[in-house]
């Protein structure tokens, strides 16, 4: 059979009739693979990688957004405590509160969000073989609700 003669394994199977390349339609794509995934577990019983799933459970989105917001609740509170006096603690954090505060603020929050996205990317992995991942995103929310305690508890003494 000669190269223009030959059957493309979609072509061979009648029943697999597409409406043009699949790839193409993106959006279409990640709204469909969003609302109908179809790999909720790995595949297989050995697999425990970062791909292994496409879908997330929603309390991971949950938690991601809570702890984006409390960086920015932080961000903001700390701007205030600057003004008025205080000085920030984190030496990475340190020499861009002298600058420019949306600097300081994108900065900070997209280191963050950075951090979280890995962070819930990997919630179903253990870190250093024991510890769920998952429960890293519980303690950085935890941290995050008791620094902006902290910080409420500072502006009210100043």
């Amino acid at each position: 059979m000669e190269a223009n003669q030959r059957i493309s394994g979609a072509e061979a199977h009648s029943g697999e009739h597409r409406r043009g390349e699949r790839r193409q339609h993106v959006l279409r794509a990640l709204i469909h693979g969003s609302l109908r995934p179809r790999r909720r577990g790995p595949r297989r019983a050995g697999e425990h990688g970062v791909s292994a799933v496409d879908w997330h459970h929603p309390q991971w989105l949950a938690i991601a957004v809570l702890i984006v917001l409390f960086s920015c609740s932080d961000a903001l509170l700390t701007l205030m405590l600057v003004e008025r006096g205080a000085y920030e603690v984190n030496p990475l954090m340190a020499p861009l509160v002298g600058g420019s505060a949306a600097v300081f603020a994108l900065v900070k929050i997209g280191l963050t969000a950075a951090g979280v996205v890995l962070l819930t990317q990997l919630a179903r992995i253990r870190a250093f073989g024991r510890i769920p991942v998952g429960l890293l995103l519980y303690t950085v929310l935890t941290f995050y609700g008791a620094l902006i305690f902290y910080e409420f508890r500072l502006l009210d003494a100043s």
